[in-house]
Parts: C-alpha cells; structure tokens; sequence
C-alpha cells in the first residue's frame, strides 16, 4: 500500500507542480457566474460523478472468474462482493470444476510439499490483499486521470491567455497606428483649412485694395444725376469702410497712397451731393419766390408753397444729406465744410422766402400802440409757431447743424423783438412786467404740436438747454431767453423802486394805524354782494396762516405782493437777494409803525402797539420761512414753528418744560441774518406784551412789599438799641386792612384788567396755541409778583391773613379760570 500510495503522491506531484498557480484566487461561485457551462458539459459532470461513486471491482475478481460450486456442498463466498471476504482462502474446488475453470491463481503443477503449499498459500493471500486494496487504487488512479485532465486544462488556459495577450498586443498595435494615421490626417487638414483661410484672407485684404478701381469707375461717370443711381450710395458706403480699415491697417504695403486717394474718392462724391442739393435748393427757391410774388395768394397756397413745397423733395434729398452728415461727423476735418455750405445755402434760401411774409405779419400787430402784453403774446405765439415749422421742415432735411439752426430761428425772432426791447425796457407797471413773463414763460413750456407718425417723446418744448447729438426737441426758451431776461431785468429794477418807495419811505396814513379796529372789522361777516379785486399771488403764500391780508400794515401787504410776484420770474440767487432787502425793510417799517402806535394812547396804546408788531413780525417770519431763502419745504407746521423757533431763544422767559409740553426741540441750527433780526424784535416784542400784561396786576403789590423790604431793611440797621424802634404794623400804610385792601385791589384787576389783555391777544394773535403759550408766562409771572406779596404778609397781623391771600395752587387755577373763561 506503500509503494501505492506513493506512486499516487508521484502522479499527483509529476501533474500539480508544473500547473501555474492562478493569478487571481475566485470563488466558485464566481467560476460558476463568469463560466456558466452547457446541459451536455452539465450531464457530462453528472456521468463522471456517478461513476465515481461506484467505482468497478478490480478484473481478477470480476464474476467471469468464478465457479460454480458443487450442488452437495454449499458454495464458496463468491468474489463479486469483495467486502464479505474473509481471512482464509476459499476452500479447492474439484478436479471436476477446475477443470471447467482455469484460474490465474490456480496453481501451475499440482501441490505436492508443504513448501510448494505455503508459496501457493502466500499468493493468494497477496491476491486477496491486492483485491481488497484494488478500489483505492481505481480512487487513486481516478484522482490522478483528473488531476491530468485539469492539468491539461490549464495548460490550454495558458495557451489562450498567450492567445488573448497576443491579440491584445496586436490591438493596441493597430490602435497606435490608427491613432497616428488620424493625428496625421488632422494635421492635414488643418494645414489645409490653415492655407485656406490664409487665402481667404488674402482675398478680403485684397477686396479692399481692389475697391478703388471700382469707385474711380464710377465717379468718372458724367452729368448730376450721378447721386441718384443705385449703386452711388453702395459705393461711398464701400469707400467709408475701406478708408476705416487702412486707417486701422497703415502698415500694410502702400496703405498711406490707398487711403489718400479712397479719402479723394470720398470727397470727390460727397462734394457732387453737396452741389446736387444746392442745384436742387435753388430750382426749388426760385419757383417757389415766383409763385409767392402772384397776386392774390392765399395764406394756404403759401404754407403749401413755403413747407409743403419742401417735403415734397426730402425723399430724394435726405438719405443723400444724411450720407453727407454722417460722413462729416466721421471725418470733420475734410467734410465738414461742405456740410456748412449745405446749411448756409438751406438758411439762405429759407430766409429769402420767410423775410417778407414775417414783416408784413408784424407791422400787422402794430408794436407802437398794441398793448404790451398783448402785443407780447401775439408776436411770441406766431413766432412759436414759425420756429416751429422751420424746426420740423429743417429736421426732415437735416440730423445735424443744431447751432446754426437756432441762430437762423434766432435771426427771425430779431424782427419782433427789435420792437418788443424797447416797450419792455420802458415799462413802468410791475404787473404788466409779471404777465409778460406769464406769457414767455407759458410759451417756453407749452407742447409743440406734434406729428401724426410721431410720439410724444420724439418732439417736445423744454426751456433747457438742448443735448448734443440729433434734433430731437425744439428749445423754445433758448429763442425766448433774451426777451425774457430783459423782461426779468426789467422786473428786478422796478421792484426795487417800489421796495423803496412804498416800504423803506412809506408814511402812513391814519387809517393805516387804526388798530384794533381794523381787526375788529375784518372780523365782522362779509357782505354776499361785495367784490373783491382779484390778486395775482404766488403759490408760495398761499398757505391758510397768511390770509385776511386786508388786516395787515400796507408795508408788509406790499412786501408779501412784491415778493409773490418776482418769485417765478428771477433766478433763485437774485430773488434771495431782494427778498433778504424787502423782509428788512419791512421790519424797521413795523418797528416803527408799532411804536408810532404806542405813543398814540398812553393807556392801551402800549399794548396795542406790541402785539401789533408781535402779529406782524410772526407773519413776515412765516413769509421768510416759506422763501426760497430759508431752504427748506417744510410748512405743515409754518406757524407753530414759527412761535416755537422765536420763543426757543427767549431763554429768559421761558423755561425748558415748555418745549418739551409742545413735542419741540429747541433750535441751534444756522439762520440768516434777515431772519436772525425777526427773531430779535420778535423776542422783545414777546417780552413786553408779557410784561404789559402781568405788571399792571403786580405793579401795587411790588411797590407795598418794596416798601416793606426798606422799612425792616431800616429797623435793622438802626444804632441806638436802647431807643425804641417802632413797629411795621404800627405804620399807616402797613395796617391788615391796607394789606387786605391790596389783595382785593389784586382780585379785582384780575378780573377786569387781565380779562381784557387776553381779550386783546385772542384779537391780535389768531392761534390759539400762540395765545396760549403767551399766557402760560403771563400767568407766571403774575404768579412770581403775588407770591413775593404773600411770604411777606404771610406771618404779619398774627397770621389773620393767611386764610384771605391765595396759595400758590389756588392763584394758578384763579388765573386758569379767567384765562380759559
């Protein structure tokens, strides 16, 4: 078993060593799922595995080889099932037997010595150790046919792995050379596509050079209506591109001597459609001045002749001249001139054309006896309309030339306005001088009419300055500007004069100071038939604090009027001029009239004299602060800021708490100098009508403690201790009924004398929260002068007093009572 068992290891040694160990270890699962196998390879495993399973007897034991025993004696155990043998051979068959069945076993002569018996004996028990070993052998033998088979296998699995590695190999061989054949066909072709494109480029260079040929063709052709061919345009535009383009490529072989002569070229055309439109211009004028010299044309036949003539031709005339100003525009220094004779010989014949008609409609209005205003507006409006038509006819010839347009337009308003300078610069009425400006002004915004096939957008009046680049919009306050400047110069001089005359100099009348009956009539209803002149006023003063004018000083009235009407007539800079002027005038005027009205009468006079110019300097500080001087917009709270800005610097007066009850910051901000004055006279005013309120209540009570003060003051520093000194009681004007009398004579002023000064605020001063902050210091100071009075009699006359005189809470609501009341 041995030997056998090591001849199989050699077998399976000689078979396994030379196999190539697997360059990737899978499972059999994944075998299985790369290499799937067939129903004849599966039925084929199938075979193979059911026949080792049972794998044959070995030959010498196969049933061919055994006999049959004798029919008296059971038989041997046959040898077909090799596991039931036992240890001692089967018992010698007959004579009989054996001779029917020769065995390889049997033996060869018959037995006759032990020896020969026990030789016989061992080969058949190395038979029978052969037969029951013979399986393991047929395992063995089969292991080791398998083992060669996959042996084989793998060598053909080399063999085509070789075979995949040389086809792979040989692939990428030819995908190498593929990939080289198709870089070199790339490349091919892109030397090609390169030569190509290098010869169409060489053509486009060239297509430029070339043109000159084909312009000089053309331009030689003869006669005028050379511009009206087809291809004319065509070719100056081809001109135009090829002159950019050697401008941009001078470096090119004689580029210098082409754009020369394609500059000529350009010239050379552009001069032949400047003198085909003059030649046009002037058969057109010359037809046009002899139909308008007929008799009997109507004012229809000469807008027809004059404009509609002229449209008719722009067709054939404008893409010629909007070829010209394009050109100019691009190369001004060789085609501007030409544009500037297209334009002088266009104004030419236009002015020859308009010059008479514009007289004769003129000399029509009359300049020397018409009314100016009127003749203002007439003359204005047709030359409005005039500019306008020549604008909308010249700009469907014309995109350019906008300076030498306005001049023309401009030479055409001279003949009106060489009539109208004088008459405005010898005006006397500012009101007169107002409509004039009215009326320019009105004309400077109004729409142009515009055209059927335009927008509104496209045709407009703006008295701006007009944009560079196109005639988009006609600028009717650029023609005005001048009359209107005289007009505004005119205006500025005469009001002056009148700021000089009727508010500097200005005396005034008895009526004018015929206050407060002035306020009280205002205040009584209006007749429902009564008519009042109508005002021309600014919008600036309309605001509900500045009306009942009728009750103002005839200064401020001519202040506010004056200011209203140079408002939205002179420039910003100079109205702030003459109205910081007129607003100081106006305050010495009030200042003085508030004190001529003080010594009128000695009583009241004072009283009435203050609030007169507290009511007046708060109106003419509202006016200040609605000017455009002031800077700001603000007029939602005009008249309330107003006492708030003033009262914010009489610190002396008022106290922090008040401006924080009222919701008001006090003012810190920078103000004029005009304004800063207002507020001056406006604080002292305030501070007198306080004082004249609350001293005539006090005035008795200060002068009894004063004497009281100088009295104790006295005792005091008398030297003679032992002398006795007498008593402050004991004084006739110090006894407890002249105290009481005192307080009653207080009581009693403050119902009669403080009824009527608030009477006289509420008169003079319309708001109410005015009012009402002037007495909330009225009442304080009332309130100071009574208690200085009581701490002094407060611990006189054993105390009798202290149930009659007021406390401080029950004075302040006394003095509530009268003032709400």
């Amino acid at each position: 078993m041995s030997t056998a068992k090591s001849a199989a290891q050699r077998r399976t040694g000689d078979s396994v060593i030379p196999a190539r160990p697997p360059t990737v270890q899978i499972s059999l699962e994944e075998w299985e799922a790369r290499a799937p196998l067939s129903d004849l390879a599966l039925k084929s495993v199938a075979a193979v595995q059911a026949a080792s399973e049972q794998p044959p007897l070995p030959l010498k034991l196969h049933k061919s080889s055994i006999a049959h025993t004798d029919a008296s004696r059971p038989s041997t155990p046959s040898l077909r099932h090799p596991a039931k043998l036992g240890s001692r051979p089967p018992t010698p068959l007959p004579a009989t037997t054996r001779a029917l069945t020769s065995h390889a076993l049997d033996p060869k002569q018959p037995i006759q010595t032990p020896q020969q018996f026990y030789d016989w004996f061992a080969q058949i028990d190395r038979s029978v150790t052969h037969s029951q070993e013979a399986h393991f052998r047929a395992h063995v033998a089969m292991v080791a046919g398998h083992l060669d088979t996959a042996g084989m296998l793998l060598e053909r699995i080399d063999e085509v792995e070789q075979g995949v590695d040389g086809m792979l190999e040989g692939w990428r061989s030819v995908e190498e050379s593929g990939r080289n054949i198709k870089d070199a066909c790339e490349r091919l072709l892109q030397e090609r596509d390169e030569l190509l494109e290098l010869t169409d480029e060489i053509d486009t260079r060239l297509e430029y050079f070339q043109e000159l040929e084909h312009a000089t063709r053309v331009l030689n052709n003869p006669g005028e209506s050379l511009v009206l061919q087809t291809d004319f345009l065509y070719m100056v535009e081809r001109i135009d591109i090829c002159i950019e383009y050697l401008k941009d490529h001078r470096y090119y072989k004689e580029a210098e001597v082409y754009l020369l002569r394609f500059q000529q070229c350009m010239t050379r055309a552009m001069t032949l459609i400047k003198m085909f439109f003059v030649a046009s211009l002037r058969a057109l004028t010359t037809d046009v001045s002899k139909r308008l010299s007929e008799k009997d044309v109507s004012a229809t036949a000469q807008m027809h002749l004059l404009y509609t003539r002229f449209q008719t031709v722009t067709p054939q005339l404008a893409p010629l001249l909007g070829e010209l100003e394009r050109r100019a525009t691009a190369h001004p220094e060789e085609l501007f001139a030409l544009l500037s004779e297209c334009h002088s010989a266009y104004f030419s014949a236009r002015k020859s054309l308009l010059v008479g008609r514009l007289t004769e409609e003129i000399k029509g209005l009359d300049p020397n006896r018409t009314e100016l205003v009127e003749l203002t507006n007439a003359g204005c409006t047709y030359l409005k309309q005039l500019c306008t038509d020549e604008f909308l006819l010249f700009r469907e010839f014309f995109d350019s030339g906008e300076e030498q347009l306005y001049a023309y337009l401009e030479s055409l308003c001279d003949y009106l306005y060489d009539d109208l300078r004088p008459r405005i610069l010898h005006e006397t009425r500012l009101t007169t001088l107002c409509e004039v400006c009215t009326v320019l002004q009105a004309l400077t915004v109004l729409d142009v009419t515009e055209l059927a096939d335009e927008s509104p957008e496209e045709l407009s009046v703006s008295s701006e300055h007009p944009e560079p680049g196109g005639l988009g919009k006609l600028h009717i306050g650029r023609l005005l500007q001048m009359v209107l400047q005289d007009a505004q110069t005119r205006l500025f001089f005469k009001a002056q004069a009148v700021i000089q005359t009727e508010i500097r100099n200005y005396i005034p009348r008895q009526e004018d100071l015929a206050y407060p009956d002035i306020l009280i009539e205002a205040r009584k209803p209006e007749s429902q038939f009564g008519m009042r002149e109508k005002e021309a006023v600014s919008r600036l003063f309309q605001l509900p604090s500045l009306d009942k004018k009728e009750t103002w000083y005839p200064t401020l009235q001519k202040t506010v009027w004056v200011l209203s009407q140079l408002h939205d007539y002179v420039k910003p800079a100079i109205f702030e001029d003459i109205a910081q002027e007129a607003i100081g005038l106006c305050r010495q005027s009030l200042i003085s009239a508030g004190n001529m009205l003080s010594q009128r009468n000695a009583s009241a006079g004072a009283l009435d004299g203050e609030l007169f110019l507290v009511r007046h300097l708060l109106i003419l500080k509202e006016v200040a602060n609605t000017l455009v001087v002031s800077g700001k917009d603000d007029q939602s709270r005009a008249g309330l800021d107003t006492v708030t800005s003033i009262l914010n610097k009489t610190t002396a007066l008022l106290p922090e708490a008040l401006f924080a009850s009222l919701g008001m910051p006090r003012g810190h901000e920078s103000i004029r100098d005009t304004k800063h004055d207002i507020d001056q006279d406006l604080k002292r005013a305030c501070q007198n009508v306080i004082s004249l309120c609350s001293k005539p209540l006090c005035e008795p009570l200060r002068e009894w403690v004063d004497r009281v003060r100088a009295f104790n003051a006295t005792r005091s520093a008398s030297h003679h201790p032992n002398q006795s000194k007498p008593l402050l009681t004991e004084q006739s004007w110090a006894t407890q009924s002249v105290a009481e009398e005192l307080h009653r004579a207080f009581v009693e002023a403050c119902e009669r004398d403080l009824r009527i000064s608030i009477t006289r605020l509420k008169l003079y001063l319309e708001d109410i929260r005015t009012v009402s902050i002037l007495l909330v210091h009225v009442k304080e100071a009332i309130v100071d002068g009574y208690m200085a009075y009581r701490d002094t009699v407060w611990n006189m006359y054993a105390g009798t007093l202290k149930g009659t005189v007021f406390s401080e809470e029950s004075l302040k609501e006394s003095l509530s009572v009268i003032c709400d009341s």
